[in-house]
């Protein structure tokens, strides 16, 4: 079972109603396809949440509309999330656009891979005079030198060294081979377009005075993140976009586009939200269905509604969570139907992961918001954010205001020491009021 699809996979579910009524199509589709000028936008998500089976609808979308795009996942081949920065994002950028717009001459980007050859050649590269590679050969050196940012970790800073003082340059490069691009689009194809997806995967690495490379990244090198000659959209951490940043991003780049969790809980009562869990249950049952085609959820896929109800309510609305979790309880049958003891199996090994996220000083954190159902302006909160021990929840009020709010995941409330804190809590409260 995937958890990313492709445009038209019968297996979609449209969530948008239980997502905070957010439609990829027309907040990111409409921007691009109606703006006279090149975007650049930013777009978030819990990881896992189903951010890359919009993006390749909107590909779809778009190129349905006019559009070429070169979509990539840049921490496939490029980038080690656990250790990236711009340099790491602009080398990934152009070896994609590279290899995907073959139409185009290359000698722009070509001409300062050889201007910087002899401080390159040395690192994982051919020790073969660039003259005397084909252009073919050429390029896929460039593929291996991006590549080895990633592959190769000993390297990773060594490149980074070599190749930083020269960004503005490659980036200058880039752009003409961009434009060349442009001016041989295919017939019927009237703007470029470039998604990097998966950059929202980048862990936060502190730095000095309270920073991280995040903000590295998208606030000190907005201009040349932006400075691309054709329209194109980032992945973003979400902790970054719910920052004492916020308003910068927001300053550089427009409201960035975040992708919500399915509401499977109300956030009053926390009651089942009926539309949220029927839409749950559909996923499951299209992910399904070409293995057991027809079957009915309830009586012959889980054994019971309880434990569906259960097993749906335990993924938080978070879509590789709820995929992890039925092939967990899949894992221990033998045959359909899955029990509800095999749900719990699988619900507990689940539990045990987060168990292991959560440091000592944030349980009490994650007790302050399952009761105030916000997170304070705080890189404590952003970290667990991050590590999606809290989600991220939005719907639209009586007034057509969009609201925001946030819960612990459900697995980590199963947790001693959750309970133990939010009883802590609510002594501590008790005092207060007494």
């Amino acid at each position: 079972m995937r958890c990313s699809l492709p445009a038209g996979d019968p297996a979609y579910v449209d969530c948008a109603e239980v997502r905070g009524d957010t439609n990829i199509l027309v907040d990111l589709g409409n921007k691009l396809l109606r703006s006279d000028r090149m975007v650049c936008q930013l777009y978030a998500g819990h990881r896992g949440g189903g951010k890359s089976t919009e993006l390749l609808r909107l590909k779809d979308h778009l190129e349905k509309k006019g559009c070429l795009v070169v979509y990539f996942a840049a921490d496939e081949d490029d980038i080690d999330p656990e250790d990236a920065e711009y340099t790491d994002i602009l080398l990934s950028c152009t070896r994609h656009l590279l290899e995907g717009l073959k139409e185009a001459d290359p000698t722009p980007i070509l001409g300062w891979l050889r201007d910087h050859w002899n401080d390159l050649k040395d690192l994982a590269l051919t020790e073969v005079s660039f003259e005397n590679l084909s252009v073919e050969a050429q390029i896929t050196q460039f593929a291996k030198l991006t590549a080895s940012i990633r592959a190769i970790p000993s390297e990773r800073q060594k490149i980074r060294d070599k190749v930083n003082p020269h960004t503005i340059t490659l980036l200058n490069a880039l752009n003409e081979f961009i434009d060349d691009a442009k001016r041989k689009l295919p017939e019927g194809k009237t703007h470029l377009v470039a998604i990097a997806d998966n950059l929202d995967r980048i862990v936060p690495i502190p730095q000095e005075h309270g920073r991280t490379n995040h903000d590295e990244i998208f606030l000190d090198r907005a201009q040349q993140l932006q400075s691309l000659n054709c329209h194109i959209i980032y992945t973003i951490p979400i902790s970054m976009v719910y920052s004492s940043r916020a308003a910068d991003l927001r300053d550089i780049y427009g409201d960035p586009q975040v992708l919500p969790m399915i509401m499977v809980q109300t956030p009053d009562a926390g009651e089942t939200d009926a539309a949220g869990f029927a839409k749950i249950k559909e996923i499951i049952k299209k992910r399904i269905e070409p293995f057991a085609p027809n079957a009915n959820l309830e009586t012959e896929i889980f054994s019971s509604a309880e434990g569906l109800l259960r097993l749906c309510l335990m993924s938080g609305g978070h879509v590789r969570n709820l995929m992890l979790l039925v092939r967990s309880a899949i894992d221990h049958i033998d045959n359909l139907p899955i029990t509800e003891k095999a749900i719990q199996r699988g619900i507990t090994q689940a539990r045990d992961t987060y168990r292991r996220t959560v440091e000592q000083d944030e349980w009490e954190l994650l007790a302050k918001v399952t009761e105030s159902k916000q997170i304070d302006n705080d890189d404590r909160y952003r970290k667990l954010l991050f590590n999606r021990c809290v989600l991220q929840y939005g719907y639209f009020d009586d007034e057509g205001e969009l609201q925001p709010w946030y819960d612990v995941h459900p697995l980590i409330k199963g947790i001693q020491q959750f309970k133990e804190a939010v009883a802590q809590l609510k002594k501590k409260s008790s005092i207060i009021v007494s």
